[in-house]
Protein backbone atom coordinates (compact mmCIF):
# COMPACT_ATOMS: atom_id res chain seq x y z
CA UNK A 1 0.00 0.00 0.00
CA UNK A 2 1.43 3.34 -1.08
CA UNK A 3 1.91 6.01 1.55
CA UNK A 4 0.02 9.27 0.98
CA UNK A 5 1.94 11.90 -0.90
CA UNK A 6 3.24 14.84 1.07
CA UNK A 7 1.76 18.11 -0.18
CA UNK A 8 4.23 20.98 0.19
CA UNK A 9 2.85 24.01 1.94
CA UNK A 10 3.14 27.30 0.10
CA UNK A 11 3.99 30.52 1.89
CA UNK A 12 2.74 34.08 1.73
CA UNK A 13 5.16 36.76 2.91
CA UNK A 14 3.13 39.54 4.53
CA UNK A 15 5.13 42.78 4.52
CA UNK A 16 4.00 45.38 7.06
CA UNK A 17 5.71 48.79 6.82
CA UNK A 18 5.41 50.59 10.18
CA UNK A 19 6.09 54.21 11.05
CA UNK A 20 4.94 55.78 14.33
CA UNK A 21 2.10 53.33 14.93
CA UNK A 22 2.66 52.65 18.63
CA UNK A 23 -1.05 52.59 19.42
CA UNK A 24 -1.87 50.20 16.58
CA UNK A 25 1.15 47.94 16.06
CA UNK A 26 0.19 45.23 18.54
CA UNK A 27 -3.42 45.12 17.37
CA UNK A 28 -2.53 44.89 13.70
CA UNK A 29 -0.04 42.10 14.42
CA UNK A 30 -2.67 40.18 16.38
CA UNK A 31 -5.14 40.56 13.51
CA UNK A 32 -2.59 39.42 10.94
CA UNK A 33 -1.63 36.40 13.04
CA UNK A 34 -5.27 35.41 13.57
CA UNK A 35 -6.34 35.91 9.95
CA UNK A 36 -7.33 32.65 8.22
CA UNK A 37 -5.57 31.58 5.04
CA UNK A 38 -6.64 29.22 2.26
CA UNK A 39 -5.71 25.56 2.82
CA UNK A 40 -2.09 24.73 2.05
CA UNK A 41 -0.79 28.22 2.76
CA UNK A 42 1.28 29.49 5.68
CA UNK A 43 2.25 33.00 6.81
CA UNK A 44 5.63 34.66 6.96
CA UNK A 45 5.22 38.02 8.73
CA UNK A 46 7.80 40.72 8.02
CA UNK A 47 7.52 44.00 9.95
CA UNK A 48 9.67 46.91 8.80
CA UNK A 49 9.98 49.69 11.36
CA UNK A 50 10.76 52.72 9.21
CA UNK A 51 12.61 54.87 11.73
CA UNK A 52 9.75 55.33 14.22
CA UNK A 53 10.21 57.93 16.95
CA UNK A 54 7.05 57.46 19.03
CA UNK A 55 7.94 54.26 20.89
CA UNK A 56 6.86 51.86 18.14
CA UNK A 57 10.39 50.40 18.08
CA UNK A 58 10.25 49.39 21.74
CA UNK A 59 6.79 47.87 21.32
CA UNK A 60 8.00 45.85 18.34
CA UNK A 61 11.02 44.58 20.26
CA UNK A 62 8.71 43.30 22.97
CA UNK A 63 6.38 41.66 20.46
CA UNK A 64 9.28 40.04 18.65
CA UNK A 65 10.47 38.09 21.70
CA UNK A 66 7.50 35.72 21.84
CA UNK A 67 6.76 35.35 18.15
CA UNK A 68 8.18 33.87 15.00
CA UNK A 69 8.39 36.88 12.75
CA UNK A 70 11.00 38.92 10.96
CA UNK A 71 11.56 42.50 12.12
CA UNK A 72 13.76 45.13 10.54
CA UNK A 73 14.52 48.45 12.26
CA UNK A 74 15.65 51.38 10.11
CA UNK A 75 17.56 54.13 11.90
CA UNK A 76 15.95 56.85 9.76
CA UNK A 77 12.51 57.32 8.24
CA UNK A 78 12.85 56.70 4.52
CA UNK A 79 9.22 56.16 3.53
CA UNK A 80 6.70 53.39 2.83
CA UNK A 81 8.17 52.49 -0.56
CA UNK A 82 11.63 52.00 0.90
CA UNK A 83 10.19 49.94 3.76
CA UNK A 84 8.42 47.65 1.29
CA UNK A 85 11.60 47.22 -0.75
CA UNK A 86 13.49 46.33 2.45
CA UNK A 87 10.75 43.83 3.32
CA UNK A 88 11.09 42.18 -0.07
CA UNK A 89 14.72 41.30 0.75
CA UNK A 90 13.47 39.29 3.75
CA UNK A 91 10.59 37.61 1.90
CA UNK A 92 10.87 33.93 1.04
CA UNK A 93 7.26 33.13 0.14
CA UNK A 94 5.84 32.24 -3.24
CA UNK A 95 3.37 35.08 -2.72
CA UNK A 96 3.82 38.63 -1.43
CA UNK A 97 1.06 40.58 0.31
CA UNK A 98 1.31 44.21 1.45
CA UNK A 99 -0.41 45.08 4.75
CA UNK A 100 -0.59 48.65 6.08
CA UNK A 101 0.41 49.11 9.71
CA UNK A 102 -2.93 50.58 10.80
CA UNK A 103 -6.48 49.24 11.10
CA UNK A 104 -8.00 50.57 7.85
CA UNK A 105 -7.86 47.16 6.14
CA UNK A 106 -9.18 43.82 7.41
CA UNK A 107 -6.73 40.86 7.39
CA UNK A 108 -9.71 38.49 7.45
CA UNK A 109 -9.96 39.20 3.73
CA UNK A 110 -6.57 37.65 2.92
CA UNK A 111 -8.30 34.58 1.58
CA UNK A 112 -10.11 36.50 -1.16
CA UNK A 113 -6.89 38.24 -2.16
CA UNK A 114 -4.86 35.05 -2.30
CA UNK A 115 -7.26 32.54 -3.84
CA UNK A 116 -6.79 33.78 -7.44
CA UNK A 117 -2.99 33.52 -7.01
CA UNK A 118 -3.12 30.02 -5.54
CA UNK A 119 -5.48 28.83 -8.25
CA UNK A 120 -3.18 30.19 -10.95
CA UNK A 121 -5.94 32.49 -12.19
CA UNK A 122 -3.95 35.68 -11.57
CA UNK A 123 -0.40 36.92 -11.03
CA UNK A 124 -1.37 40.22 -9.39
CA UNK A 125 -4.41 40.88 -7.21
CA UNK A 126 -5.64 44.22 -5.89
CA UNK A 127 -8.28 44.57 -3.20
CA UNK A 128 -10.67 47.24 -4.44
CA UNK A 129 -12.42 49.48 -1.93
CA UNK A 130 -14.68 50.88 -4.63
CA UNK A 131 -16.34 47.59 -5.51
CA UNK A 132 -16.36 46.55 -1.85
CA UNK A 133 -17.40 48.29 1.35
CA UNK A 134 -16.02 51.80 1.75
CA UNK A 135 -16.39 54.11 4.74
CA UNK A 136 -14.53 57.00 6.35
CA UNK A 137 -12.70 58.25 3.25
CA UNK A 138 -12.46 62.04 2.95
CA UNK A 139 -13.74 63.53 -0.30
CA UNK A 140 -10.22 64.80 -1.10
CA UNK A 141 -8.81 61.28 -0.85
CA UNK A 142 -11.76 59.88 -2.78
CA UNK A 143 -11.13 62.34 -5.64
CA UNK A 144 -7.37 61.65 -5.63
CA UNK A 145 -8.00 57.89 -5.79
CA UNK A 146 -10.35 58.31 -8.72
CA UNK A 147 -7.89 60.51 -10.63
CA UNK A 148 -4.99 58.10 -10.06
CA UNK A 149 -7.08 55.13 -11.13
CA UNK A 150 -8.25 56.95 -14.25
CA UNK A 151 -4.65 57.82 -15.16
CA UNK A 152 -3.49 54.23 -14.60
CA UNK A 153 -6.24 53.00 -16.89
CA UNK A 154 -5.49 55.59 -19.59
CA UNK A 155 -1.70 55.30 -19.49
CA UNK A 156 -1.32 51.57 -18.90
CA UNK A 157 -4.64 49.94 -19.81
CA UNK A 158 -4.90 48.70 -16.23
CA UNK A 159 -8.71 48.26 -16.29
CA UNK A 160 -8.93 48.61 -12.50
CA UNK A 161 -11.13 50.51 -10.05
CA UNK A 162 -8.64 51.19 -7.22
CA UNK A 163 -5.01 52.00 -8.07
CA UNK A 164 -4.03 53.24 -4.60
CA UNK A 165 -5.44 50.39 -2.54
CA UNK A 166 -3.27 49.30 0.38
CA UNK A 167 -4.08 45.64 -0.31
CA UNK A 168 -1.93 44.35 -3.12
CA UNK A 169 -0.83 40.73 -3.55
CA UNK A 170 1.61 39.29 -6.07
CA UNK A 171 3.31 36.15 -7.16
CA UNK A 172 6.86 36.68 -5.92
CA UNK A 173 8.34 36.01 -9.35
CA UNK A 174 6.28 38.91 -10.73
CA UNK A 175 7.87 41.41 -8.36
CA UNK A 176 11.32 40.02 -9.15
CA UNK A 177 10.76 41.12 -12.75
CA UNK A 178 10.20 44.79 -11.90
CA UNK A 179 12.81 47.22 -10.61
CA UNK A 180 11.21 49.35 -7.91
CA UNK A 181 12.71 52.74 -7.06
CA UNK A 182 9.92 54.05 -4.82
CA UNK A 183 10.72 55.75 -1.52
CA UNK A 184 7.38 56.96 -0.16
CA UNK A 185 3.76 56.46 -1.20
CA UNK A 186 4.66 56.29 -4.89
CA UNK A 187 4.96 52.52 -4.44
CA UNK A 188 1.36 52.12 -5.62
CA UNK A 189 1.61 53.96 -8.95
CA UNK A 190 5.09 52.61 -9.65
CA UNK A 191 4.25 48.96 -9.10
CA UNK A 192 0.97 49.35 -11.00
CA UNK A 193 2.76 50.91 -13.96
CA UNK A 194 5.59 48.40 -14.04
CA UNK A 195 3.56 45.21 -13.72
CA UNK A 196 1.33 46.46 -16.53
CA UNK A 197 4.34 47.30 -18.70
CA UNK A 198 5.48 43.71 -18.18
CA UNK A 199 2.09 42.56 -19.48
CA UNK A 200 0.59 41.28 -16.21
CA UNK A 201 -3.15 41.74 -15.81
CA UNK A 202 -4.32 43.07 -12.46
CA UNK A 203 -7.18 41.04 -11.01
CA UNK A 204 -9.42 42.82 -8.49
CA UNK A 205 -11.50 41.50 -5.60
CA UNK A 206 -13.82 43.53 -3.35
CA UNK A 207 -12.58 44.42 0.12
CA UNK A 208 -13.80 46.52 3.03
CA UNK A 209 -12.11 49.73 4.16
CA UNK A 210 -12.56 52.03 7.14
CA UNK A 211 -10.56 55.22 6.71
CA UNK A 212 -8.88 57.11 9.50
CA UNK A 213 -8.12 60.81 9.93
CA UNK A 214 -4.83 62.69 10.14
CA UNK A 215 -5.48 63.05 13.86
CA UNK A 216 -5.64 59.26 14.09
CA UNK A 217 -2.32 58.95 12.31
CA UNK A 218 -3.06 58.95 8.57
CA UNK A 219 0.12 60.17 6.89
CA UNK A 220 -0.59 60.63 3.18
CA UNK A 221 -0.71 64.29 2.09
CA UNK A 222 -1.38 66.40 -1.01
CA UNK A 223 2.27 66.26 -2.06
CA UNK A 224 2.06 62.47 -2.09
CA UNK A 225 -0.85 62.63 -4.52
CA UNK A 226 1.11 64.93 -6.81
CA UNK A 227 4.12 62.61 -6.59
CA UNK A 228 1.87 59.68 -7.52
CA UNK A 229 0.65 61.50 -10.64
CA UNK A 230 4.24 62.32 -11.64
CA UNK A 231 5.26 58.69 -11.05
CA UNK A 232 2.60 57.40 -13.44
CA UNK A 233 3.74 59.77 -16.19
CA UNK A 234 7.41 59.09 -15.49
CA UNK A 235 6.92 55.35 -15.71
CA UNK A 236 4.91 55.70 -18.91
CA UNK A 237 7.33 57.87 -20.83
CA UNK A 238 10.75 57.52 -19.17
CA UNK A 239 11.16 54.59 -16.78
Amino acid sequence: MESPRHVACQRVSIIIPIYNERQYVERILQRVEAAPLPDGLEKEIIMVDDGSTDGTTLVLEGLHRDRTLKVHHSVLNFGKGTAIRVGLHYASGEFILIQDGDLEYDPNEYGELLKPLIAGEADVVYGSRFIGKLSGMRWQNYLANKVLTWLANILFGAKITDEATGYKAFRRDVLLQVQLRCKRFEFCPEVTAKVRKKGFRIHEVPISYEGRTAQQGKKIRLKDGLEAVWTLFRCRFRD
